[in-house]
């Protein structure tokens, strides 16, 4: 066996060693643990080190460090956790070492991201003739879906953006709700629209965008909408959004960073009623669907407007006009081949298995908003996916009784402020997790909060 075997098969010895661990370790790294990281703060040596050497300190240093952010009972961010084919498939990939480009010079790869994009459109009950864009995550799947929205509103209004830029451009509106996640307005900014200048939507008390609220639509203009509320899980009322605005030429997005899955789940497709009017979706594959970082969708209806806003053309580049070419639809040149992760993801759930997921997680959810209530707690949302909020008393006291729950490590869970109240949210979104990782859990919140209390 070579040297380079040797380090690969130890890395991954390495790598399932930590993931066994996952269900029985604490969640949170011990204080020793996190003390230990000052240890790779080292002097770059003038001959390097040896690769085992150096693997070896990566996981003894780093591993007992992280978080266990893939394990059952991480609560926080709405984090999914990797499933092992998607793990295994994602190290596969990384073994290939393609850079996802064209289709010419990677044609497996190019085909499992359609393959991916086809199946994707299905779940969600979206056109097959959809475009997709693999990115990094939300951020970026927002930023690509409205460069596209830019284009078409703009090229609506004559005007060429990718050539000419935004200075002299027609004025372009765009509307938000006043709980659009910070990501979405990071994309606004990324494009030069303005973080801040958005016209804002009022809300409802769960956070969902008034339909009736919106304002006159004239000339060109992108509404974005949102399908989960990153608190309380409520949805935007997009179908009523969609009729009101399309009749105008609006082009109408969709946040739906973890939310857009319900549309997969028959028993919960109500939230999305209207979904499919749109003309833009958003979509994490790293939460619901639980493959490894870094894994976004963009989905867009006008396949020919996201292609003018990030196709590249240079004279080294192959033209392939039968084939899609991945690039044409991403804002990167070079980027990894995420798109095999979420095939892998796909295949082996089938449509049954996402259901499930997305369900399970979501009686998850429930079962601790059932059993918070049952102890005099406040529950501050309805629960209608898989987030909970909920109080512990007065603001001072929930962010004791977060601290000491992360403290203590049995599960972790995050603060946040809900229409001006302190909240701790439980996002479940993690295929791993059980109903006795749900129980073990509440016990630990319980016994904190009681902790607080007599303090």
């Amino acid at each position: 066996m070579s040297n380079d075997e040797k380090l690969m098969r130890d890395g991954a010895e390495r790598a399932i060693r930590y993931r066994g661990s996952l269900a029985g370790r604490q969640v949170a790294p011990t204080p020793e643990a996190i003390a230990a990281v000052a240890g790779f703060d080292e002097a770059l040596s003038e001959e390097g080190r040896s690769d085992a050497e150096t693997l070896a300190m990566l996981d003894e240093i780093g591993s007992p460090a992280s978080v266990a952010m893939a394990g059952p009972r991480f609560f926080g961010f709405v984090i999914g956790g990797s499933m092992p084919v998607t793990v295994a498939a994602n190290w596969l990939a990384t073994a290939w070492d393609q850079n996802s480009v064209m289709s010419a010079i990677t044609p497996a790869l190019a085909t499992l991201e359609n393959v991916s994009r086809r199946w994707l459109c299905e779940l969600f009950g979206l056109p097959q003739d959809c475009a997709a864009s693999f990115v990094t995550g939300a951020t970026i799947a927002n930023f690509t879906a409205l460069a596209a929205a830019r284009h078409r509103v703009l090229a609506d209004a004559g005007w060429d953006v990718e050539k000419d830029g935004l200075i002299g451009a027609p004025e372009l509106t765009v509307i938000i709700g006043e709980e659009a996640h910070p990501t979405l307005t990071k994309s606004l900014g990324l494009l030069g629209l303005g973080r801040d200048r958005a016209v804002r939507v009022p809300v409802d008390a769960q956070g969902r965008m008034i339909a009736d609220a919106l304002p006159a639509i004239d000339g060109p203009t992108i509404v974005c909408t949102q399908a989960g509320n990153i608190n309380t899980g409520g949805f935007d009322p997009v179908g009523d959004i969609c009729s009101a605005a399309r009749p105008a030429g609006a082009w109408v997005h969709v946040d739906g960073a973890f939310g857009l899955w319900a549309a997969a789940v028959p028993s919960m497709r109500h939230h999305v009623e209207g979904i499919g009017a749109a003309d833009s979706w958003a979509t994490d594959a790293h939460k619901w669907l639980n493959v490894p970082y870094d894994s976004g969708v963009a989905i867009t209806r006008d396949s020919s407007a996201l292609k003018a806003a990030m196709a590249i053309t240079a004279d080294y580049l192959i033209t392939d006009t039968e084939h899609r070419n991945p690039s044409d639809y991403t804002p990167e040149l070079s980027r990894r081949a995420r798109g095999v992760e979420v095939w892998a993801a796909l295949r082996s759930l089938g449509k049954r298995g996402v259901e499930d997921l997305v369900e399970r997680c979501c009686a998850h959810a429930q079962r601790f908003a059932d059993g918070l209530g049952a102890a005099g707690y406040e529950v501050l949302n309805d629960v209608v996916l898989n987030q909970v909020l909920v109080s512990f008393g007065n603001d001072a006291t929930t962010l004791r009784v977060i601290e000491a729950i992360q403290r203590d490590g049995t599960c972790w869970c995050g603060g946040t402020v809900w229409q001006g109240r302190r909240a701790m949210r439980i996002s479940v979104c993690n295929w791993s997790t059980t109903a006795a990782d749900v129980d073990i859990s509440l016990s630990a919140m319980l016994a904190c909060a009681e902790r607080v209390k007599r303090a």
